[in-house]
């Protein structure tokens, strides 16, 4: 009898590698194009691929430009919490939305849209921004036997810092890459994701 060959890692889920957070975006993150090569590399090695997609009406409450007198990158309180007031950006049915061209799509088992919910953001792959309200992705990972999660993408310290946390949270067994994601680095804040992510027993590779 042959022996069965090794399993390949349980899934991938790759964070918003979008138009509006690569170079020419609005909301670009530096480097962002240059992560892709990597992914489309990583994919082929799991058993699974998600890619998530910031997905926001023209009216959502994240923008600055929905805010009057309110500067990009600047802070409000809002009922779950404080909020970065973004540049607008992934509004949906855009270019700015759509994934990069150079983006592997073939091997996506799963595209989860998030943020479409005007009221709140969504930062994590598994939770609105109230940390609460689930995007369904724990359920979809329960149901298909996937409990160790690889994360990059599209910022590190945002929304894949989220999503990692989430996942850990969970009780799912977490590895971020950090050669395959990059960050905005706003005011101190990818060393304060890779401190929380070190402290919830997120794996960090490079």
């Amino acid at each position: 009898m042959h022996p069965k060959p090794e399993a390949l890692p349980d899934a991938l889920i790759v964070i918003d590698v979008q138009n509006d957070f690569c170079p020419g975006g609005s909301l670009a993150v530096t480097d962002g194009d240059a992560i892709l090569p990597r992914i489309n590399a990583m994919m082929r090695a799991f058993q699974s691929v998600v890619l998530t997609q910031d997905w926001h009406p023209a009216n959502h409450s994240s923008f600055a430009a929905n805010h009057p007198g309110a500067e990009p990158f600047s802070m409000i309180e809002m009922p779950y919490g404080p909020q970065v007031l973004w540049p607008v950006h992934c509004v949906q049915g855009s270019r700015g939305a759509d994934f990069h061209a150079d983006l592997s799509l073939d091997r996506a088992a799963m595209i989860l849209r998030k943020g479409y919910d005007p009221k709140i953001d969504s930062y994590s792959a598994f939770f609105e921004n109230d940390r609460k309200t689930p995007t369904g992705l724990e359920g979809y990972l329960r149901a298909r036997g996937l409990s160790e999660l690889t994360i990059a993408g599209l910022a590190t310290d945002f929304c894949v810092a989220y999503s990692a946390l989430d996942a850990a949270r969970l009780g799912f067994a977490v590895t971020v890459d950090l050669g395959a994601s990059r960050a905005i680095d706003l005011n101190g804040s990818l060393a304060d994701a890779i401190g929380q992510m070190r402290a919830a027993g997120v794996r960090l590779v490079d």
